[in-house]
């Protein structure tokens, strides 16, 4: 497990990764469990992100789990069509509850901690006494059984849901209202209200009465996949693929407090250890945990009240350690510099560009400078004085990589069978060289600002180093070797789905020794420097991992 810092618009302070995908998490208090895809749940602290336990027994991926009222036991459900009941002391099994012919989808436990619901993808609800061991009711279904939750105040109330309709039932198992739509229901910890969500709407109503306190639909509009209510009923969590949205439910009239972006992929369970502490789980292997009401700002955008939603696609990532940033430019023109030690965004700004072709930002002499490539043309633009310092033409539109040399002299742009390199200050031409075909320009090998290397298409990964160094002059190609850095070197991965899958090898063994989360584009869209690791995803998000602990 490593521990890192990920930024993005919301407010993430931590962010654990896993070497497994989490399937599903719940909290209790100050005790978060994981389950994960093999098998184990994991026992973490909510206040430090600390594991505490592991507890092994399932056979198949553990895909829900619940911890009983006073906290003293905890209920999963796994893919191994069986339920067990952990005693959260001694991190034992108590009971093992078998009868299930499918996966267990949802487990949920009575108030009064006599009964446990199961529902399963074989199209029945199960109801266990936990005291024998035995099954009291099987309820059957038409549909499979996505959902159950005992109500907290009555625990002879249960809720299921199947066939994207809402059931009512009592523990005798027969059917005590007529059925409603809806794709999601939980109850808030005192009972007193539930949560009822349909497609992109989200209903609040008083557990009594039925009466709607609250009604609302996500933005654009997104199905909710899971929603949870904070402790003190004051908001509400509502994720729709890789984003969390936030919703304050105290008036009459709700409004969206903030938006959470930062997973690369779809989240799978929500959960509040506080009232303003959020924990999210995803199948990007990582668990984040969130700050509610405290998101960073972006002062110098061009109009900071109309902060997008979700943060554009990152185009281009730079890891300037020695100045204790990394920098990020995104596909709306939005540049941002994050702070290495915390990983919050200090300060955002604007640029005119929207969907370059690529893009590289770099701070260099106190001046922050950024250049794109769009319609057969680099812009090198000052972006801390908002001033464009120059156009200059370019042979064509097939770019595959632009970056700025380390010295923040020149600026070279590699076409699909060439490279060539302008002065940033004069836009004079001070190379070209043709017939050469490239993957991406190494961001690490370009610091005297002379010299460029070039990823050539070759599995060993040999690279080619050209020296613009002599002014008048053809640059001169340098020999072409295999990468020799260090014993641990940051690697493309594998190409998947027109993605790659970059991580860390071992380049004596070949082994990859640390997988990042999520997707990259390409694997220019990462850097790593031994120490530090910044990524850019499509999701917006910039992951900042100080991982040197992985190399021991």
């Amino acid at each position: 497990m490593v521990k890192g810092v990920s930024a993005g618009w919301g407010a993430c302070f931590r962010t654990i990764l896993l070497d497994k995908s989490p399937e599903v998490l719940t909290c209790w208090k100050d005790t978060i469990a994981v389950g994960l895809e093999f098998g184990s749940i994991i026992v973490l602290s909510a206040i430090t992100g600390i594991q505490m336990a592991i507890l092994s027994g399932h056979t198949g991926y553990v895909g829900t789990l619940v911890f009983s009222p006073d906290g003293m036991s905890l209920v999963s459900g796994s893919l191994d069509n069986t339920i067990k009941l952990w005693d959260m002391q001694t991190g034992g099994v108590v009971k093992t509850f078998q009868g299930h012919t499918d996966l267990i989808l949802s487990v949920s436990i009575s108030a009064d901690c006599t009964t446990i619901a199961s529902g399963s993808g074989d199209k029945t609800i199960r109801l266990w006494n936990i005291q024998t061991g035995g099954c009291n009711h099987i309820i059957e279904q038409n549909f499979i059984a996505d959902y159950v939750c005992f109500s907290p105040l009555d625990p002879k109330h249960l809720m299921s849901i199947s066939g994207g309709k809402i059931w009512q039932w009592d523990t005798s198992g027969e059917q005590i209202a007529p059925e409603y739509n809806g794709s999601h229901i939980i109850f808030s910890l005192d009972g007193t209200q539930s949560v009822v969500c349909d497609g992109s709407a989200v209903e609040v109503q008083d557990s009594d009465s039925k009466e709607i306190v609250a009604r609302f639909h996500i933005p654009k509009p997104k199905k909710v996949r899971y929603c949870c209510l904070s402790p003190d009923n004051r908001v509400i969590a509502v994720t729709a693929g890789i984003t969390t949205y936030i919703w304050d439910i105290t008036s009459s009239d709700p409004h969206l407090l903030e938006t959470f972006i930062g997973h690369t992929l779809f989240i799978n369970s929500l959960a509040f250890s506080s009232p303003s502490s959020l924990i999210s789980a995803s199948c990007d292997s990582s668990i984040k945990f969130w700050q509610i009401g405290t998101s960073s700002a972006d002062p110098v955008l061009t109009d900071p009240g109309s902060t997008p939603l979700d943060s554009a696609p990152t185009k281009s990532i730079t890891l300037q350690a020695k100045d204790g940033i990394a920098i990020s430019s995104h596909s709306d023109g939005v540049v941002r510099i994050w702070d290495l030690s915390t990983g919050l965004c200090k300060v955002s700004f604007q640029t005119p560009v929207k969907n370059p072709y690529q893009m590289d930002t770099l701070l260099t002499n106190d001046r922050l400078i950024s250049v794109w490539c769009t319609d057969e043309k680099i812009c090198i633009w000052d972006t801390g004085k908002g001033e464009l310092l120059r156009t200059i033409d370019t042979p064509g539109d097939d770019v595959r990589d632009l970056r700025i040399s380390g010295d923040g002299s020149k600026v070279f742009c590699l076409y699909k069978y060439s490279i060539q390199a302008w002065s940033i200050w004069t836009g004079e031409v001070l190379g070209k060289v043709i017939d050469i075909f490239g993957l991406s320009i190494d961001p690490f090998l370009t610091i005297d600002g002379l010299r460029v290397w070039v990823s050539l298409p070759s599995s060993s990964r040999l690279i080619m180093g050209l020296d613009f160094g002599t002014l008048g002059q053809s640059p001169d190609e340098l020999p072409n070797r295999s990468w020799n850095g260090p014993h641990l070197d940051f690697v493309d991965g594998i190409r998947e789905q027109r993605s790659f899958l970059p991580g860390i090898q071992d380049t004596v063994t070949g082994k990859v020794v640390f997988q990042l989360p999520g997707r990259l584009e390409r694997p220019s869209d990462a850097q790593w420097d031994g120490q530090y690791l910044v990524a850019g995803y499509d999701s917006g998000e910039v992951l900042i991992l100080e991982c040197n602990c992985v190399l021991h």
